[in-house]
């Protein structure tokens, strides 16, 4: 005979009873009372019995983790039902667990509900359906209760999380639709420097810190706050005619907390008297006045979103959607910094620095320290940057072909295309489609991006120069790089921010650090490239200290392919030995 395997249908309910079944306490003096609400309960939960006080409180200690409800008499001996009530109540290890009383008395009832109860069950008992629904659903919203509260509160902060505040300052307003409203974003300036500096457990101490002092000002402006971000926080609170009291509750508790000056406060607020915009575009004017703030400021400071910042932030959302239009159009011009290089009796042309110009079709030229940063900060300066990449490699290309010499480039590379997985092949991609050496195009990178993230960096730099790409730190002395760490950075040039060069004078500070740190590149063997020379004193000072490369208006101004190509007409004979010398040396 055949045997046929029966086919078993999962019971999703079924199942979900079983593994999810819950535990109820039942609390009663009277053995009647606990077997007939036990025998009601029983079917779908496991239960567990007290008959005094005393034992009911030592009960709930014991199952704090398993317990989903507590069924209550008021009156017992030896400890009756409000001290057991008052005692799940008041402790933060038991509080999540509901208690439902049983009464008669309708005063009774409201001083339950005072103390914390959920609900009550009347003497006599309702229908045992009754019951069930009530237990059931004391039970279902204590679940959702725990999960919002779990859900809603920064694990190491204890304020709300962004999502959870968002939410609540909407239902704020739709019960005070006529009060009038600021929405205030702090954020901490360069707080990666904390970390870095001193350890990620006191950069943990130093955000509770500010923590307490958000929620206490927002507390005394009748108000919430929230964590939104890493190391920035949001407050929704009463509108304010003055922010002194902000600001300087806020720079206090930091202040007393640490005695560095590596961190700044940064306060945006966006005042709403009137409802104007939703929740989220109030806070984004917060961040966006937030963020209008310098980086470097010396102390804390508040800025209020204002007319013009709304005509700035339309400006930047106007030339974010305009920016595939504008590459599709080469709207985009590229032009070239000539570089000298100045170690020699008399200056000679040996470089340019790539740099990228946008003549809109409406604004006419936009200032390129506006447009960068707003397509770093949106993720959108990849797209313009490996245009610019592209058109600098072609052009090396053309000025080769028309006059036999290859100009070497430097060319920006962003804190964005260092993520960028593709970055190496893309590279490769632009020398071979033209026909270049990796070392015609030098890759600029910022100091600040070493030290945003030193491992990740040191690492895409390493790969960089595997290739045989020649990498030069940008803008150094702007960032924070220690010396310890500057030994052991894989770098082929220093570039010196022309902060620096604005304020060198004989003798002086400023030249007393360009002197330093020239000392410092001859140690590790690597060229010094000063940019922004704009003086006939400027470059004397670099030349006479043993500075290797300048730009600047001293020499030139960033020009077109064109002219940059009658500079080379120029310098043709030069080029032209030194190629030759170039060939003998290889020869040998």
């Amino acid at each position: 005979m055949m045997k046929t395997n029966s086919v078993r249908t999962l019971d999703i309910e079924a199942k979900y009873k079983q593994d999810f079944r819950r535990t109820i306490l039942i609390v009663d003096d009277e053995p009647v009372n606990l077997r007939l609400l036990g025998n009601i309960l029983k079917e779908e939960y496991d239960i567990a019995y007290a008959q005094t006080g005393e034992e009911a409180i030592e009960e709930i200690k014991n199952q704090k983790e398993f317990l989903s409800l507590v069924l209550l008499d008021l009156y017992m001996p030896q400890g009756n039902g409000y001290t057991v009530l008052d005692t799940v109540m008041g402790s933060e290890e038991l509080s999540h667990i509901p208690v439902i009383v049983f009464t008669a008395e309708k005063m009774a009832e409201v001083e339950s509900l005072k103390r914390g109860a959920v609900d009550f069950l009347h003497k006599p008992y309702d229908r045992p359906e009754v019951i069930k629904a009530r237990v059931r659903r004391a039970i279902e919203l204590s679940i959702g209760r725990n999960i919002i509260n779990t859900t809603g509160v920064d694990k190491l902060t204890g304020l709300m999380t962004r999502e959870y505040f968002l939410q609540y300052a909407n239902e704020y307003d739709k019960f005070h639709p006529e009060q009038e409203v600021d929405a205030v974003v702090l954020n901490v300036s360069k707080f990666h420097l904390i970390n870095e500096l001193y350890g990620r457990r006191f950069g943990d101490k130093v955000l509770c810190a500010i923590a307490d002092g958000a929620r206490s000002v927002a507390r005394a402006c009748g108000g919430v706050a929230c964590r939104s971000g890493a190391d920035s926080f949001y407050l929704y609170i009463e509108h304010q005619t003055d922010y002194d009291f902000l600001q300087k509750s806020l720079t206090n508790r930091l202040y007393e907390f640490m005695e560095t000056q590596d961190a700044r406060l940064r306060i945006g607020i966006y005042p709403d008297l009137y409802h104007s915009a939703n929740i989220q575009q109030r806070f984004d004017r917060a961040l966006h006045a937030s963020n209008s703030i310098s980086r470097n400021a010396n102390a804390t400071t508040v800025a209020i979103y204002n007319n013009e910042m709304y005509e700035k932030e339309v400006f930047e959302a106007k030339l974010l959607g305009d920016i595939e239009k504008a590459l599709s159009e080469k709207q985009f011009k590229v032009v070239f910094q000539p570089q000298y290089d100045i170690s020699g009796e008399e200056p000679r042309l040996c470089s340019a620095e790539v740099l990228a110009r946008w003549k809109h079709p409406e604004f006419g030229f936009v200032r390129p320290d506006f447009f960068i940063p707003l397509f770093e900060e949106n993720g959108r300066v990849k797209e313009l940057d490996r245009y610019v990449w592209m058109e600098a490699a072609r052009q090396v290309r053309r000025w080769r072909d028309m006059y036999g010499v290859t100009i070497p480039v430097s060319i920006n590379v962003s804190r964005v295309d260092i993520f960028d997985p593709d970055l190496l092949e893309y590279l490769k991609y632009v020398v071979s489609e033209n026909g270049l050496e990796t070392d015609d195009i030098r890759l600029e990178i910022t100091e600040t991006a070493y030290t945003d993230s030193v491992s990740t960096v040191l690492d895409v730099v390493m790969s960089l120069r595997n290739e045989g790409f020649k990498v030069e730190m940008d803008d150094f002395g702007k960032g924070y790089s220690s010396l310890n760490m500057l030994t052991s950075l894989p770098i082929d040039a220093l570039k010196l921010d022309m902060a620096f060069i604005n304020g060198i004078a004989r003798n002086n500070k400023e030249m007393g650090m360009v002197e330093f740190i020239l000392e410092i590149a001859r140690f590790l063997k690597v060229p010094v490239i000063a940019e922004g020379v704009e003086t006939s004193e400027q470059y004397l000072l670099l030349k006479n200290a043993g500075c290797d490369i300048i730009q600047g208006y001293y020499f030139s101004k960033p020009v077109m392919p064109a002219e940059f190509g009658q500079l080379i007409e120029k310098n043709i004979g030069q080029f032209k030995r030194e190629t030759a010398s170039g060939r003998e040396k290889t020869d040998e």
